[in-house]
């Protein structure tokens, strides 16, 4: 538990943890969760052009590539294919989204509410159970015109930006701010 609490410190979490963003309805954590870190992620969407079932090319998420800065705006982790989310401390989870929500900015890509599938390693995204990423900017994929026969396999980065808010159950939050560890730091 000391070593959980020391990693939000180094984190830049400390001990006060960030509280849930206003979303809509449909992208919002369950209420027995509680936030756990927020991240900042400043990266690019990557898609590849490839045929559809259909048969058309059209622009696919291949994966996300992005840094995660914590509020100061200090390297804290990355984001990158599964979709996943790694830590400094080795600490990371796996996703796969559940729910969406258009941005209010018609050129970013959606909100989303995303359930842990998988984690890893002894550091904090070891509790997560959800994320959210909201507060997008730009990383919608090109032009359909630029995905054709002769483009087939291209791939194409689109500069994006998101805030992700990471939950874990509230059981766990209240144990990891036991009183009696907090005092020591």
């Amino acid at each position: 538990m000391i070593k959980k609490l020391s990693l939000l410190a180094v984190l830049g979490a400390g001990p006060i943890l960030a509280a849930s963003p206003q979303v809509p309805d449909s992208i919002k954590a369950p209420a027995n969760e509680k936030v756990i870190l927020q991240a900042h992620a400043i990266g690019a969407q990557i898609y590849i052009c490839k045929a559809g079932t259909d048969g058309k090319p059209a622009w696919t998420l291949k994966a996300p590539e992005a840094q995660l800065q914590d509020q100061k705006g200090a390297l804290i982790g990355s984001h990158f294919a599964g979709p996943t989310w790694k830590l400094n401390d080795g600490s990371e989870v796996v996703g796969k989204a559940a729910a969406q929500s258009n941005s209010p900015d018609a050129n970013a890509i959606p909100w989303l509410l995303v359930r842990a599938i998988k984690t890893s390693g002894d550091g904090l995204l070891s509790q997560v159970t959800s994320i959210q990423r909201i507060n997008t900017k730009g990383g919608k994929p090109p032009s359909p015109a630029d995905c054709n026969n002769s483009k087939l396999n291209a791939e194409a980065k689109s500069a994006y930006s998101a805030d992700y808010y990471f939950y874990a159950p509230t059981a766990s939050v209240q144990n990891a701010q036991s009183p009696s560890i907090m005092g020591g730091m």
